[in-house]
């Protein structure tokens, strides 16, 4: 009687303390997306030397600006998608001054984004294609 008791015991604690942990890939996750979006063409419009009326005509207003007094400005993305890891961009423009583009840093180069939607639209335009086809 005794060893049947302390196995229900053991079995319950197993169970109320994995619980947790297996349910919480069960519960939904909403996509969460903050801050600026660009794109790898919104990136390629910006040069140094433009002024930082054009820079905001570009992109927008920055997330952030630097609150010590110099002309930075900080464009940050982040991303959670459901249980995935954060992700995370940034690209920080600083301005002499006179308000002019003086140095560009990407931190998470675009290019990859560039390549994955040159395959969407390679994979639109081939869906397209079959459904001519098929016509």
């Amino acid at each position: 009687m005794r060893y049947k008791l302390l196995t229900a015991a053991a079995l319950s604690f197993a169970l109320m303390s994995t619980g947790c942990s297996m349910m919480e890939r069960l519960v939904y996750h909403p996509d969460i997306n903050q801050g600026n979006y660009l794109t790898a063409k919104d990136v390629a419009k910006i040069k140094k030397g433009m002024t930082q009326q054009q820079v905001a005509y570009t992109l927008g207003t920055p997330m952030m600006t630097d609150p010590f007094g110099s002309q930075t400005w900080f464009y940050v993305f982040r991303q959670e998608l459901g249980h995935d890891p954060v992700k995370q961009e940034t690209l920080t423009l600083t301005f002499d001054r006179t308000g002019i583009l003086t140095d560009i840093k990407n931190e998470k180069n675009l290019e990859a984004q560039q390549a994955m939607e040159a395959n969407e639209i390679k994979a639109s335009e081939a869906k397209t294609s079959e459904t001519k086809a098929a016509e």
